[in-house]
């Protein structure tokens, strides 16, 4: 794998711009070919201000010097961005959606800090509604890793063989709900301008429904920093979660909570977020 090293963050408009402008022309396959670069930004920092911005739309406590657990996906989202918008990347960044994360906190990450940042499309793989790809996220601090992830985010397309994905066929039972929350209409775009990630299905009914929504969705990192928040992670930690259905704004959902199992659900207990805290 190629490394490419940057000099300051790829800029997220332009990007964005370029991957809307190039999404018609993709043709996503799981057996497509994909960049296979590795970007690495040596010196990346905090901007303390949108942290705080951040903070208070997910729930989190502002004014600690610690990155929520959630935050080093932000950093490197423009570097996935550049990744995804690239000619040679063959799945439409218009219309993607994140679909999974799991993440490992290693230690705790001061929100003053200097970060090496890397980020790389690892593969590809069929879904059932089309094509999944593996993005993977890794924060250093010198030469020791402190938090990596790996993220995936579906292409739907038709596909002409089934995949061997299983099916749930009956949805597990409720956890406890601990509480409600109730979602605005601009949740997406609020969300949109702390972390960067201003894909349209998140910002307005109208751009929503030209990729299949009724309404724009919320965005899944919102809903996992959200539960997070609520729910608490220790210092060492490992966090999964699953996109399960989209949540549509505006909404109310219920977080429920049991064992270091938490999950949200909608209307008629829809189950649209599940996830684990764990050790590492």
């Amino acid at each position: 794998m190629d490394t490419t090293v940057l000099t300051r963050p790829p800029s997220l408009a332009r990007h964005l711009a370029r991957g809307a402008a190039l999404s018609p022309l993709k043709r996503p396959s799981p057996d497509a070919e994909f960049p296979h670069t590795r970007l690495v930004l040596p010196d990346g920092r905090v901007d303390l201000a949108r942290l705080a911005t951040y903070e208070r739309v997910c729930g989190f406590s502002t004014g600690e010097d610690a990155l929520p657990v959630t935050y080093p996906h932000v950093l490197g989202f423009p570097l996935a961005m550049r990744l995804m918008s690239d000619r040679a990347f063959p799945l439409p960044l218009l219309g993607l959606v994140h679909t999974s994360i799991a993440l490992t906190r290693h230690r705790t990450l001061p929100a003053t800090g200097q970060y090496e940042l890397t980020v790389y499309v690892d593969h590809l793989a069929p879904h059932r509604r089309g094509t999944e790809a593996t993005v993977v996220t890794e924060l250093r601090t010198g030469n020791t890793l402190a938090w990596e992830s790996s993220s995936t985010y579906l292409a739907r397309h038709r596909t002409a063989t089934p995949s061997s994905e299983p099916r749930t066929t009956e949805p597990p039972a409720p956890l406890p709900t601990l509480t409600e929350w109730r979602l605005p209409a601009d949740l997406g775009r609020r969300y949109g301008a702390a972390s960067g990630d201003r894909n349209p299905i998140h910002l307005h009914p109208l751009t929503a429904r030209l990729f299949g929504f009724p309404r724009a969705i919320a965005h899944g990192m919102w809903t996992v920093a959200r539960c997070l928040a609520e729910h608490g992670v220790p210092e060492r930690a490992t966090v999964r979660a699953d996109f399960k259905a989209p949540l549509l704004l505006p909404g109310t959902v219920s977080y429920g909570a049991q064992d270091g199992r938490f999950e949200l659900r909608g209307t008629g207990e829809r189950l649209h977020v599940t996830g684990q805290v764990g050790a590492p």
